[in-house]
């Protein structure tokens, strides 16, 4: 059996320019940019559209699941630390797997990647789409009519607004990173101010006896609820994809994601007891827009609701930008080893940005958002990004022994039972999910063996480097590599 292609940390630095300026990127984001971009990536649909359905699973013991699904990704979230600041490109898990375990296993993690990212794009946009509804009808009384407003599967014809705002973000992320970057930072701390006033609104209604029973549905619920949680906190690691964007990302990347898993794990806990404490679990399970809800309940007028709706408005329009941004970061570093088509890692000289990349990207998520029911991949999205996280843990453990002498700006603590435990709380979230979306994963996973057997391996610039020049090839010197960004 031959032996997995593993790259080296080094060689990834040296190939993305990344102690430089990266593969034609500039370095423009600071760690309050990198602190918003991460609160912008996760703080969306999951408390403003998906907090109904934890509630409804786990009831007021929902604050437990938050916390449950905040230590996985926590444990995790220290591996991410350690190996951004060691390998800062804009590959993360992706570029992690490869260093760590081999080009087999990088390439299926970039596949469910793709699904982790496409499906978060598309998926947020359809919540974007019945917030904007919200606030029209909070505003003026009417709303898009459903054919505009909801694709095929939901009792519409297309999903207008989906599409929209997806257009949106792909036109910001093709002007150049720091209109990006500075669009992100400005609606993640707009989200922040409108969500610690809906709780300043929730608690002054507080009733303790909302809270009762805790937990209606026992373990079970907490469990089931924990996944469904969970999908609140996707987003996080697109942190470690600014890696060659960063001015420090040595040392901001770690400091990051710590910050923001912070921020958004008390936001959650703050906002959830807000939500129930006020109105009930009952109240809250599985109803659309229900913090407008308890805010209308709360004040007995539809301006309050309006403004949580204007909130929402801006925070999911936030996430899908910055999960845009990291599917394409992702995408161009799988295309600068040569595992999917060279299209994907074509820099502008101009905006410095990948411009076909980006547009390719809005376009395929674009269509699914449109006309398609995401609800049924959800979960498959779900196991696909635990399935990742599990990897990167390994991937930490790998690379400590592989490479003990790496330059790492941080260091997972209690090292190892740190990321055996962020393996085995994956690996609990992905059993709650079901044996059908195990199903799911093996298919998708099969599929993803089949593209890099019939194309990824062929095509490897690492499996052949002798036939790619100096500034093409997997052997490509620091100076090579600083000069090789090419031009759409």
């Amino acid at each position: 059996m031959p032996a997995p292609r593993i790259k080296s940390p080094a060689l990834l630095v040296a190939e993305s320019g990344a102690d430089r300026e990266g593969h034609g990127l500039q370095r423009t984001m600071g760690l309050f940019q990198l602190i918003c971009f991460g609160v912008g990536a996760i703080v969306g649909t999951g408390i403003f559209v998906g907090l109904s359905d934890s509630v409804a699973q786990a009831g007021p013991a929902v604050v437990v699941s938050f916390v449950l699904a905040a230590i996985t990704c926590v444990f995790t979230a220290f591996s991410f630390a350690e190996l951004g600041g060691a390998i800062p490109v804009s590959g993360s898990s992706y570029s992690f797997a490869y260093a760590g375990l081999g080009e087999g296993t990088a390439f299926l993690v970039g596949w469910c990647l793709l699904l982790e990212y496409g499906v978060s794009i598309s998926a947020v946009a359809v919540g974007w789409s019945q917030y904007v509804n919200e606030l029209l009808h909070g505003l003026t009384g009417m709303q898009l009519p459903a054919a505009l407003s909801a694709g095929p599967g939901d009792g519409g014809v297309v999903n207008l607004p989906a599409v929209i705002v997806i257009a949106m973000a792909s036109v910001l992320l093709v002007r150049g990173v720091r209109e990006s970057a500075r669009a992100t930072a400005a609606m993640a701390v707009l989200k922040l101010v409108i969500l610690a006033a809906f709780c300043a609104v929730g608690y002054s209604a507080f009733k303790d006896g909302n809270l009762t029973p805790f937990s209606p549905a026992g373990l079970g619920g907490i469990g089931a609820g924990t996944t469904a949680a969970f999908f609140s906190y996707i987003g996080f690691d697109a942190i470690t994809t600014a890696g060659e964007e960063a001015k420090n990302p040595r040392r901001d990347v770690p400091v990051a994601i710590m910050v923001c898993m912070g921020i958004v794990t008390l936001l959650y806990c703050a906002v959830a007891l807000a939500a129930i404490g006020a109105v009930g679990g009952d109240q809250v399970g599985g109803r659309p827009a229900a913090l407008s809800y308890v805010v209308d309940v709360v004040t007995g007028s539809g301006v309050g609701g309006g403004v949580i709706a204007f909130g929402a408005v801006v925070a999911i329009a936030s996430v899908v930008l910055a999960v845009m941004y990291g599917q394409t970061r992702i995408l161009m570093s799988m295309s600068r080893d040569g595992l999917v088509p060279r299209v994907f890692e074509k820099v502008s000289p101009r905006t410095a940005t990948p411009v076909a990349g980006t547009l390719i990207v809005a376009l395929v998520f674009a269509l699914p958002a449109a006309f398609a029911s995401l609800d049924a991949v959800v979960n498959l999205c779900t196991i696909g990004t635990l399935a990742v996280m599990a990897v990167v843990n390994i991937a930490v453990i790998a690379l400590r022994r592989r490479e003990p002498g790496l330059t790492r700006s941080f260091r997972v603590p209690l090292y190892p039972v740190v990321p055996l435990l962020g393996v085995a709380f994956c690996l609990y979230l992905m059993y709650e999910t079901g044996w059908t979306t195990w199903l799911q994963f093996a298919a998708f996973l099969a599929a993803g063996l089949l593209v890099y057997v019939g194309y990824g391996r062929r095509h490897s610039r690492l499996a052949a480097p002798a036939r790619d020049d100096a500034t093409d090839g997997a052997e490509v010197t620091p100076d090579a590599a600083g000069t090789a960004a090419r031009a759409v």
